[in-house]
């Protein structure tokens, strides 16, 4: 099976841009719930939980990032990280669903399975 460099170069740069769309998502959601606990509780906020958002931003979003920069330079190291990441997003999408909140398990539910598509459908050099 012969490998079509400008095919394999154009599946990266789905997989990346859809990761770069992905660790945006992370970053504004964190954000938000930055602005929430800092704003919206009367009676002050725990440190601790303000310091898991934080964490949860910077090694999420973090990370998507650095795989989609890796599909970008043509490195697969970020293959495993961002199928993981889609695959716990899918189960994120279950709890929203159960909850009966559509408005939000529907486009995750979409940006996960494309992503999760094209990130296993990337064809290595």
């Amino acid at each position: 099976m012969t490998k079509n460099p400008s095919k394999a170069a154009k599946a990266r740069a789905v997989v990346a841009s859809l990761l770069f769309v992905e660790a945006v998502v992370i970053a504004l959601l964190g954000l938000w719930l930055i602005f929430l606990t800092l704003t919206v509780t009367d009676e002050g906020f725990e440190i601790r939980v303000l310091l898991g958002v934080l964490l949860f931003v910077l090694l999420g979003s973090g990370g998507l990032a650095a795989a989609a920069i890796g599909y970008r330079r043509g490195k697969y190291f970020g293959r495993a990280p961002a199928v993981l990441a889609n695959l716990i997003a899918l189960g994120v999408v279950s709890y929203q669903v159960q909850a009966g909140l559509w408005v939000v398990a529907a486009p995750l539910a979409m940006l996960a399975v494309a992503t999760l598509i094209a990130a296993l459908r990337a064809i290595p050099e």
